[in-house]
């Protein structure tokens, strides 16, 4: 009898144990009644439209693309300054307002992989929080389009390094 006891009370005692730990886990999973400041969203962005191509940049992307027309891969770089001054690299860089940036190459870059990050020009410090998006230019086959905003998604001008890789 004292044995039947015992198992009884070993199963009863892990019974409380797992339903202890599994409310206790349900408990904390349960999201709270206000949401803390960090978890609120920003405020909502623009229409992600580009500013249009003017008639310098198509000029100057014509001549970029007719200077340098045989080019089967590659990788480039360019540092940009907040300021759309280039700061080393290649590329001719526009820039159109504030954090909108065009960046010229002398190829084509239709196909190509564009990545970008928010950075400063030199080796001191760390750059400024805030975004980046790259995307093809509109009408312009060798130019990239790239937006810088602050963390709260306002477009800021922002320095930012970009890497174009084409196949």
């Amino acid at each position: 009898m004292s044995t039947s006891f015992r198992r009884k009370a070993t199963a009863v005692t892990f019974a409380v144990l797992a339903l202890t730990l599994a409310g206790g886990g349900i408990a904390i999973a349960q999201p709270s009644a206000k949401a803390p400041q960090a978890a609120v969203k920003p405020t909502a962005r623009d229409t992600n439209a580009q500013p249009p191509v003017t008639a310098e940049s198509a000029r100057s992307a014509r001549a970029l693309l007719k200077a340098n027309s045989t080019l089967v891969a590659t990788t480039t770089v360019v540092v940009v300054n907040p300021n759309g001054t280039k700061a080393r690299g290649t590329g001719t860089v526009i820039k159109y307002g504030v954090g909108q940036y065009e960046v010229q190459f002398g190829f084509n870059v239709a196909n190509g992989v564009y990545v970008a990050t928010i950075g400063r020009p030199d080796a001191c410090c760390i750059p400024p929080g805030g975004e980046v998006s790259v995307a093809p230019r509109l009408s312009t086959p060798n130019g990239v389009f790239v937006e810088t905003r602050n963390s709260a998604g306002v477009p800021t001008d922002r320095g930012f390094h970009l890497v174009v890789h084409t196949l």
